[in-house]
């Protein structure tokens, strides 16, 4: 582990873009302070943030440490501790830590940590990489793993965290992982985190603005009312699931989100299921949200518009107010089909922004971009 000069350890937080580096900067804010009370007395602590795509082109776990190896190598950091919100696999284990101490490094998959409450999380997962990579070097049979404290502290007493097996030619001497069906929907939750699905909702503009057009017109269409008021529940149910399913396969379809591999091995195969699953959870939640919205929409111009006596003359059925419910629940199912169409229209950049695959399309790009303008 590299020393600290004069009692003042450099932090580097090498953070993906996007979420990875917001959450780094907010953490940044405190983490000088908390490090300094929670470590031996005297001991100041400097965190910077570099937010740059070292995961670019890669998710092997060695070569990432050794990518964050040689960036710290050229600075004047003390520890580096990488944040990404890739899910990475090992040993066909998800990965949470890696950590080597002779050097000060440490490699951690944000979505291991789960959906709720990641900045706090994440902030306390660097707190106790920090303090275990600042800690008294070993002695004697005593290694890395009988000075780290147990990573389920800072992840869930229910958290199936774990040491992880590490060969002997790889950097990191020390890994903790996520392993079982908790674990994998531990993963998943994290990576929807992630993918942040509520900003698919305003990148939805022209699909909206289809599905409000398509949604105003029925609701003042006659033969629109008797449809809803024939209709069963069960069948209401069957009509808004058709509905939604038809958005997000179209959604996925159009905007080629669906992600494949040449890769035959076993890590390919699990992160191609969990790209696809993040996929699928999060154009879903942005999906219901929208219809959600339609909802409450179509309620409110269905009680400004509608009229009790021309209801009644073509329905042949006074207008009560569960009728409301019903017609608009009916008339946001067609148009969320009607905005299924208007989603052609969309630039394809905001409904990737939920696809892992292209984001890291993105980060590749970017490093490629970067690679073009240092050459002479």
């Amino acid at each position: 582990m590299p020393m600290a000069s004069q009692d003042l350890t450099v932090v580097a937080l090498l953070a993906d873009p996007d979420a990875p580096t917001e959450i780094a900067q907010r953490m940044a804010r405190i983490l000088p302070s908390r490090l300094a009370d929670k470590a031996e007395q005297g001991r100041r602590f400097d965190v910077e943030v570099v937010s740059e795509p070292f995961t670019a082109g890669t998710e092997d776990t060695s070569v990432l440490m050794q990518r964050i190896r040689d960036r710290a190598g050229s600075e004047h950091w003390d520890i580096v501790v990488a944040l990404t919100d890739l899910p990475l696999h090992t040993h066909g284990h998800k990965l949470v830590v890696d950590l080597n101490h002779e050097h000060g490094l440490a490699l951690l998959s944000l979505p291991t940590l789960g959906g709720w409450r990641l900045q706090t999380r994440a902030r306390r997962a660097v707190e106790e990489v920090v303090l275990g990579l600042t800690g008294p070097p070993a002695d004697g049979a005593q290694g890395p793993q009988q000075r780290q404290p147990p990573m389920g502290r800072f992840v869930s007493s229910l958290a199936p965290v774990h040491p992880g097996a590490v060969d002997e030619e790889e950097i990191a001497d020390l890994r903790y992982v996520l392993s079982g069906p908790r674990g994998y929907l531990r993963v998943l939750v994290g990576m929807v985190r992630a993918n942040r699905p509520w900003r698919l909702v305003p990148g939805l503009s022209k699909a909206l603005a289809a599905a409000l057009a398509t949604g105003a017109v029925a609701t003042v269409n006659s033969t629109v009312w008797s449809l809803a008021g024939a209709l069963s529940a069960p069948r209401l149910v069957i009509a808004t699931v058709g509905s939604l399913v038809l958005m997000i396969g179209w959604l996925i379809v159009d905007a080629q989100l669906w992600h494949r591999s040449s890769d035959v091995s076993r890590e390919a195969r699990q992160r191609v299921k969990l790209y696809n699953a993040s996929t699928v959870l999060t154009v879903g939640i942005g999906v219901v949200v929208c219809y959600a919205g339609l909802m409450i929409v179509n309620l409110v111009w269905a009680l400004f518009i509608l009229n009790d006596q021309v209801f009644a003359s073509m329905t042949q059925t006074p207008l009560h107010t569960a009728d409301y419910w019903t017609l608009s629940w009916f008339v946001a199912s067609v148009a969320t089909v009607g905005g299924a169409l208007g989603s052609g229209l969309e630039s394809d950049e905001a409904i990737r922004a939920a696809a892992y695959s292209k984001r890291e399309q993105e980060r590749r790009d970017m490093l490629q971009d970067d690679g073009d303008q240092l050459k002479p």
